[in-house]
């Protein structure tokens, strides 16, 4: 599985009034491992940035002013993400952005160009309802390190974003071993009898039981009381 996690800088907050990109970072997960390969670049929008979008992202016109129009980069950003699932944090903000520009050159839409499209703010808020779920409060309450992160950076965030996105995935999918598969190096697997085996069974102190019902209560607020537990009946 091919995924690139993308994210851009711009002028402003508006493709439709004239607001222009102006840095892409695309960072690249195969399989669920970064495999090294990114992409990025700095874009001479070919006119100002807002005041208020200088002071997020840092990058002044005198800056950009020798950088390559969007124009000259289209073909490699097009053929680095093709056939791939993009993975953007607020993705109508960057899709939006990007369409403009391939307009502006004649060129099918981006998502045209990609296998899908996935928005990591609206996984977030399915699950953290309620909760800030900016990139900066998911790295906080998922524990990736954003230190470094004093200005917005396309590549930098892009980055954030893949390890945000790694530990929001990482529940195994499935637990089931295919018995149909034989493919070459896997041992065959002997029937256990489970029956034959004491196990032996470990109850929870009263201090663990009661920390037990309390992370059960956070999970349930945070769910909007849509946990499955409370609508079950006792087994006795």
């Amino acid at each position: 599985m091919r995924q690139i996690f993308l994210d851009t800088e711009t002028t402003g907050l508006s493709p439709e009034s004239g607001d222009r990109v102006i840095e892409i970072g695309c960072v690249e997960m195969l399989n669920r491992r970064l495999s090294g390969r990114n992409l990025h670049f700095y874009l001479n929008p070919e006119r100002r940035s807002h005041e208020d979008a200088v002071k997020i992202h840092g990058l002044t016109d005198e800056f950009l002013a020798d950088k390559p129009l969007f124009a000259s980069v289209a073909d490699e950003l097009l053929e680095f993400v093709d056939g791939a699932e993009i993975v953007i944090h607020n993705a109508a903000f960057d899709v939006g952005f990007l369409n403009e520009e391939l307009r502006r050159l004649g060129r099918p839409k981006f998502p045209g160009f990609v296998r899908r499209i996935t928005d990591s703010l609206f996984m977030a808020r399915e699950m953290f309802p309620g909760k800030a779920n900016s990139l900066d409060a998911l790295c906080r309450r998922l524990e990736v390190d954003n230190s470094n992160r004093s200005l917005h950076g396309a590549l930098l965030d892009a980055g954030l974003l893949a390890e945000v996105y790694i530990r929001m995935t990482r529940g195994q999918n499935s637990l089931v071993i295919d018995a149909g598969d034989t493919s070459a190096g896997q041992a065959a697997l002997e029937a256990v009898d489970f029956g034959r085996l004491d196990l032996p069974v470990v109850l929870a102190s009263e201090a663990e039981a009661a920390a037990h019902i309390i992370v059960l209560i956070e999970l349930d607020k945070a769910s909007g009381g849509k946990t499955v537990w409370r609508h079950l009946e006792p087994v006795t």
